[in-house]
C-alpha cells in the first residue's frame, strides 16, 4: 500500500456493519474514506496511529429516527448523539420537519424560536435549511425526512377538515420540490394535530409522491394503543398501494390495555412482507414515550394553532367536555404514570422532573385542573413522559430481525440552551444501552447483531450507500468502543449524563470524540439518497 494515510487504527476488533462475527485488523482511513481494511496494512506513512487492540472498532453509529432539525442549530456540537457515537442522524420525523415551513405556521415557530433561544429562523425550502446547517457546522451529519404535519400546518393551518384541491396540489408541489432537494421521504403524525384531521386518502396520495422520488414513508401512526392493529393496516395499505418502502416509527404497544396486541401487530408486518411490501421499523430502548402533555387531550382540542388551542382551554364549557371525556370513566388517565419533563417558564420550572399527581400537590390543584392550567400557561408546550410500555413487548420488538434503533430524541449537551428540563434518557443513552444493556449483559442478541441494527440496516433502509460498513471506499464514520465498559448512565432522575465506554469517534475521517471528550470538530455534511432504500 504505497500511499500515506491520515489515520492508521492497528489491531482493532472490526465489526463491519453486516451482523457477521468481528475479526482483528487494521483500518487506514484518508480524508473522508476508509482506504484499507486488513490484517497488517503497511501504506507508506501516516500522520498518526492509534493502537486498537482490545477495543471494538465499527462503523459510526446512524440514529434513523431523530428530532435535531432545529438542537443542531442551537447545539450544533451534538453531544448527546457523538459522545455515543452516532455520526448520522435521519430528522423530520413525527410528521414534524424544519423545512419546508410557509405561512402563519412558519411564522408561529419563528417567533417561538425567537422568543426562547434568540433563533433567527431565515428559511422557508429544505435547500436553505441545509445551506444554514453547513455554514455553522455540525458534529453530525444529518439527513431529512419532509414532515407531513408541517406540509398541511404551512398550508391549512390547523383546520380540522379535508384540503381543497388546491391545498392538497400545494402539498404535494412542496413535497415534489422538498425530495429533489435532497429529502429522503416523507414522514408523519398522525396522532399529532394537524395531520390527525387528515384522511387515509390524503396519506395515500403523499405517499405515492415520495415512492415516485425514490423516498420512503417513516410514519408515527395515528394510534400506537387501542387503535393499533387498525392504525399498521392504514399505513401498509398506503405504502402498498404507492409500492413505496414503510417505515413504521418507533414501534410500540401503548398502555397496559394493548400490550397482548403484540403479537398480531407482529402478523399484520410479516404478512404484509410475505406479500412483498418492503415493511421495517425502529425502536428505542426504553419502556416509556416522550411527547407533548397536549397529546393527553381529545383530537378536537387539538385544533388550530397554539393561539386557539390556548385559548380554548380558558373556556368553562371545553374544560367541562375534556373532563367528562379523558378524567372520568375507563377512560381517565393515570396521571402518576406521567412525569413533566419540561416547560417553557421558569415559575413552572419546579414541576420538570414530577409526576403529573405529584405537581398537582404541590399546586394545590385537584390533576386535571392543574394539567390544563399549565398547558394554557405554557401555551400547549410542555414535553412530559409517559410510562406505559412493557419490557417483554419491548424486547420482543427489538429482537425482530426487521427492527433497527433509533433514539426518538433531538441531539443536546450538559451546558447551553438545550441542558435545561429532564429530558427523556433515551437522548444520552440509546445506542450505549443497546450494546451494554441488551446485547452483553441481557443477551437479547449478539454485539454484530446489534451494530447492525444501527449501522448498515439503517444505511440500507435510507439509501446512504456509502456509509454503515467497515470497508474500502466508505465514508470513514468509526466508532471505537470497549465492549466491556460500554454502558448508559442517564436515567430518568438524572438524564443529562454522558455514556460509558466510548474511546473515539471519527466523523467523515475528522476525530470528532478523543478519549472519550469531544474535539470541537464539525466535520458533518448533509446526507443524501443515493441506493435502493430496501433492507434484506
Amino acid at each position: 500500500m504505497g500511499i500515506t494515510v491520515d489515520i492508521l487504527i492497528r489491531g482493532g476488533q472490526v465489526y463491519d456493519g453486516g451482523g457477521g462475527p468481528p475479526v482483528e485488523a487494521d483500518v487506514a482511513v484518508r480524508g473522508n474514506r476508509i482506504v484499507s481494511v486488513g490484517r497488517d496494512v503497511s501504506p507508506r506513512s501516516a500522520h498518526r496511529v492509534v493502537n486498537a487492540r482490545g477495543w471494538a472498532l465499527c462503523p459510526g453509529f446512524v440514529d434513523i429516527h431523530g428530532h435535531s432539525d432545529y438542537h443542531l442549530l442551537l447545539t450544533p456540537t451534538a453531544e448527546s448523539a457523538v459522545l455515543q457515537g452516532v455520526t448520522s442522524e435521519i430528522g423530520g420525523n413525527c410528521g414534524y420537519a424544519a423545512a419546508p415551513i410557509w405561512g402563519p405556521w412558519w411564522e408561529d415557530r419563528a417567533k417561538s424560536y425567537r422568543d426562547i433561544y434568540g433563533l433567527d429562523h431565515d428559511w422557508h425550502d429544505v435547500a436553505a435549511y441545509f445551506r444554514r446547517l453547513m455554514d455553522i457546522g455540525i458534529s453530525i451529519n444529518f439527513g431529512l425526512l419532509i414532515g407531513h404535519n408541517t406540509l398541511r400546518g404551512s398550508g391549512m393551518g390547523g383546520a380540522d377538515r379535508a384540503p381543497t384541491p388546491e391545498e392538497m396540489q400545494a402539498m404535494v408541489a412542496a413535497l415534489e420540490r422538498s425530495l429533489d432537494e435532497g429529502g429522503l421521504g416523507l414522514s408523519t403524525g398522525l396522532v399529532y394535530a394537524p395531520a390527525c384531521f387528515s384522511s387515509p386518502k390524503e396519506l395515500a396520495t403523499l405517499t405515492a409522491v415520495a415512492g415516485r422520488k425514490g423516498g420512503i414513508l417513516a410514519t408515527h401512526m395515528r394510534s400506537e394503543g387501542e387503535g393499533l392493529l387498525e392504525a399498521i393496516q392504514e399505513v401498509i395499505a398506503a405504502a402498498e398501494t404507492a409500492r413505496t418502502p414503510l417505515q413504521i416509527s418507533h414501534l410500540k404497544t401503548y398502555g397496559e390495555r394493548n400490550w397482548g396486541k403484540l403479537s398480531q401487530a407482529f402478523e399484520l408486518i410479516e404478512s404484509a412482507q410475505r406479500r412483498g411490501v418492503d415493511v421495517t421499523a425502529d425502536r428505542y430502548p426504553y419502556t416509556a414515550a416522550n411527547t407533548g402533555l397536549q397529546a393527553a387531550l381529545p383530537r378536537w382540542a387539538l385544533e388550530g394553532g397554539k393561539a386557539e388551542q390556548t385559548a380554548r382551554l380558558g373556556d368553562p364549557a371545553v374544560r367541562a367536555r375534556i373532563r367528562q371525556e379523558i378524567g372520568e370513566g375507563p377512560n381517565a388517565r393515570d396521571w402518576s404514570q406521567v412525569m413533566i419533563s419540561e416547560v417553557t417558564r421558569p415559575e413552572n420550572r419546579r414541576y420538570q422532573g414530577l409526576r403529573v399527581d405529584a405537581a398537582a400537590r404541590v399546586a394545590g390543584k385537584e390533576t386535571l385542573t392543574f394539567v390544563l392550567d399549565l398547558l394554557q400557561e405554557e401555551q400547549t408546550q410542555v414535553d412530559a413522559i409517559y410510562f406505559t410500555m412493557s419490557e417483554d413487548n419491548l424486547q420482543a420488538i427489538l429482537q425482530k430481525p426487521y427492527v433497527m434503533i433509533g433514539s426518538d430524541s433531538g441531539c443536546r449537551a450538559h451546558y447551553g440552551p438545550l441542558s435545561t428540563g429532564r429530558p427523556h434518557p433515551r437522548t444520552f443513552g440509546t445506542f450505549a444501552r443497546v450494546l451494554g444493556h441488551y446485547a452483553r449483559d441481557a443477551r437479547l442478541f449478539d454485539l454484530p447483531t446489534a451494530i447492525r441494527k444501527m449501522t448498515s440496516d439503517p444505511c440500507r433502509r435510507m439509501g446512504l450507500g456509502d456509509r454503515g460498513w467497515i470497508r474500502p471506499g466508505s465514508a470513514a464514520d468509526i466508532v471505537l468502543f470497549d465492549p466491556d465498559r460500554i454502558r448508559d448512565t442517564a436515567t430518568y432522575e438524572e438524564p443529562i449524563r454522558y455514556p460509558a465506554g466510548v474511546r473515539m469517534v471519527l466523523v467523515n475521517g475528522t476525530v470528532a470524540v478523543e478519549a472519550g471528550e469531544h474535539t470541537g470538530a464539525r466535520a458533518g455534511q448533509i446526507l443524501r439518497r443515493q441506493k435502493s432504500s430496501a433492507v434484506r
